[in-house]
């Protein structure tokens, strides 16, 4: 697959594809197949839950399925079905932003994913004001600049997370779908 389509990076149009076909809560055999059938994702051969592809090292797409929760590694889990799914873009040539990031979760799943996206409900947007200069001064500087979203739709929780650079541009980000039952869990570690 050429690296053309959205932003210079990572995903071809989908063409007659509307409606994503594998998605959290399904097996991993079906997500598995979904994933190896996908006319955007296109795996190499021996990439079953993980595509990787790149233009360059300044440029690279990931997708990612797993059985665990987005976040910190937890015991809870389902074996057998998938609990999220993450797009990774990294971009030094164009830059990414949250259109960017959205435009890729479109591609990928199609539009009734994206619109229940859209629609979603921002449950936490970070980074929060620091007012005092004491709290702020103890922050890393990865904590700074983290920029982020946590969404729940009507079907999934989401997760955007963009990294900027020092000079305000980010040149990688990511767009994760999950399992609405994990979204106390995905919340409060994003606030700690």
């Amino acid at each position: 697959m050429a690296l053309g389509a959205v932003g210079s990076l990572g995903i071809a149009c989908l063409g007659g594809m509307g409606v994503a076909q594998a998605l959290p809560g399904e097996s991993v055999r079906d997500v598995e197949a979904w994933i190896q059938a996908h006319p955007t994702l296109q795996p190499a051969p021996g990439e079953t839950l993980r595509v990787r592809k790149e233009n360059t090292a300044a440029q690279r797409f990931t997708y990612e399925a797993s059985m665990w929760a987005p976040g910190r590694l937890t015991s809870r889990t389902t074996w057998g079905q998938i609990r999220s799914e993450s797009i990774t873009l990294f971009d030094v040539v164009n830059g990414i932003n949250q259109d960017r990031m959205e435009e890729s979760l479109r591609v990928v799943y199609g539009l009734d994913i994206f619109q229940d996206y859209s629609r979603g409900a921002i449950v936490y947007r970070y980074p929060q004001a620091v007012a005092d200069s004491r709290v702020r001064s103890q922050l890393t500087p990865l904590q700074l600049a983290r920029q982020g979203e946590l969404r729940l739709g009507d079907r999934y929780g989401y997760w955007l997370e963009i990294v900027n650079n020092p000079d305000g541009t980010a040149y990688n980000g990511s767009i994760t779908v999950f399992l609405k039952d994990d979204i106390d869990k995905v919340e409060s570690e994003l606030r700690q």
